[in-house]
């Protein structure tokens, strides 16, 4: 039995998430599918990041097992040759039998696009923000954040979590021109986190909330009291950290 990593990236438009559901298309639905059709064999995809709907990766690392004898090299062309368009498979290697994509991942990296303008060719992958933002104030949140511990203020509540306790390695805005970029890295994140701190961080740097307001959000541990997560269009899985 051989185990097999993948590096993937898609784009999450027309996909329920990246976990398999028993309604809705899925991005691990749809590669499990092209496996077993290449490899004549039911495999189990393991994924070290369970994007949400309309999530995009360019990161992605998967793994599976199988009996297989097919090179790396072989079923790297084989399988691009069978997935739609919005999936690549970037790399294909062999990894020790023990190896596992989401439970040996040290840190998930995502970031989040803003535009500042309208735009047109990037506009499916961009949350176009046309309030006035203070910037001052986004950064001073982002560095909050690498101080928290417990995050269910931000977390879906339909997610059933064991915990809410997360890592936070990295915290940050990045403006380059007409776009802004929040970058946050973690040891793990909570059902719908990235977007519902982005959403709440820019009800804070438009005036709606206070910085006071966002760190009363964060001791509260309720979601009930964050506001709304930003749109999953510009949330991108962008590496994953072993």
């Amino acid at each position: 039995m051989r185990n097999i990593k993948l590096l993937l990236e898609y784009d999450g438009e027309n996909y329920f998430g990246w976990q398999i559901q028993k309604e809705g298309k899925t991005v691990q639905s749809v590669l499990k599918e092209a496996l077993n059709n290449l490899l004549q064999e039911d495999v189990n995809i393991i994924g070290a990041g369970r994007t949400d709907s309309g999530v995009h990766a360019r990161g992605q690392v998967a793994n599976f097992r199988t009996t297989s004898t097919r090179e790396t090299k072989v079923i790297h062309r084989a399988l691009n040759g069978l997935l739609p368009e919005d999936i690549r498979v970037h790399d294909v290697s062999e990894e020790a039998y023990g190896f596992n994509a989401r439970y040996d991942a040290i840190a998930r990296t995502y970031k989040y696009y803003i535009s500042l303008r309208p735009l047109a060719i990037e506009r499916k992958n961009r949350w176009y923000c046309y309030y006035k933002l203070d910037t001052d104030i986004l950064s001073l949140c982002a560095g909050y954040i690498e101080s928290i511990k417990d995050f269910q203020s931000f977390c879906y509540t339909k997610s059933e979590q064991r915990h809410y306790l997360c890592n936070i390695f990295k915290s940050e805005w990045i403006k380059e021109e007409n776009v802004l970029i929040y970058h946050v890295s973690a040891n793990r994140f909570l059902y719908g986190m990235v977007r519902t701190l982005v959403g709440t961080m820019i009800d804070v740097a438009r005036g709606k909330l206070s910085f006071d307001d966002f760190k009363l959000i964060t001791e509260k541990r309720d979601r009930r009291y964050a506001t709304r997560s930003a749109p999953a269009k510009g949330l991108v899985l962008e590496k994953v950290t072993y």
